[in-house]
């Protein structure tokens, strides 16, 4: 098996599919993910076999059933989390260091999301807490977890339907906000565009906004916003 850093070249079967990269980790200090939504089964097989046989730290995102399938018959003790999408291998989240990370879903309808972006922080290897349905039709409840949400390095926010949720969070913390806009909501929520909108809106400093639905990006980058300083 190569030696991590070394070049690595798609073995046949793989080669018209994707060409991974292993040094990612090494060059960054985060793996790389694999987004497994609008690729086929058997290819998410190939690069699963591929992770297996170079023994590298994955995580894949956005899988259906039958990408889950396909991992765990490369990957048989890969983890999954079927709320989210995800699975990662090796099982075993590592050893949490640096800050904590904080995630709100601002409903029960987004919480495939958030539990996307606290799970992909958490393999990143920073300690997480999740806290659901605290939307802004409900002040009270946000309010009560300000201690929480107080104690965090960053916080990632996640809201459909107004997407109102990421600036409040933003005017009653210190940390870092990552905002998520979902899909999540009536017509003219126009399927995320409306919190989207919102969020970068935000009057409230501090608040960065990823894509619609992209619990994995804000989970990375609030992992890496509360990483350890040497």
């Amino acid at each position: 098996m190569p030696e991590p850093g070394e070049a690595w070249q798609p073995p046949p079967e793989l080669q018209q599919v994707a060409d991974l990269d292993f040094d990612r980790e090494r060059r960054r200090g985060y793996a790389e993910a694999v987004y497994c939504a609008s690729k086929t089964a058997e290819q998410v097989r190939r690069i699963a076999a591929a992770v297996a046989d170079r023994s590298a730290r994955t995580l894949f995102t956005r899988a259906t059933p039958e990408h889950a399938d396909a991992v765990r018959s490369a990957l048989p003790d890969a983890a999954h989390d079927a709320e989210s999408g995800l699975l990662w291998w090796p099982p075993a989240m590592p050893e949490p260091t640096g800050g904590l990370v904080v995630v709100a879903a601002a409903g029960t309808s987004d919480l495939p999301v958030a539990r996307e972006a606290e799970l992909a922080a958490r393999f990143l290897g920073r300690p997480t807490e999740l806290v659901v349905d605290v939307g802004v039709a409900g002040l009270h409840r946000i309010l009560r977890r300000l201690d929480l949400l107080r104690s965090a390095s960053a916080v990632v926010v996640v809201a459909g339907m107004d997407g109102a949720l990421p600036s409040v969070v933003a005017g009653l913390v210190s940390a870092p906000v990552v905002a998520v806009p979902t899909s999540v909501g009536y017509g003219a929520a126009f399927e995320g565009l409306a919190a989207l909108l919102t969020m970068l809106n935000a009057c409230a400093p501090g608040v960065a906004v990823v894509n619609i639905d992209n619990g994995y990006g804000a989970g990375h980058l609030a992992a890496q916003i509360a990483a350890p300083r040497s």
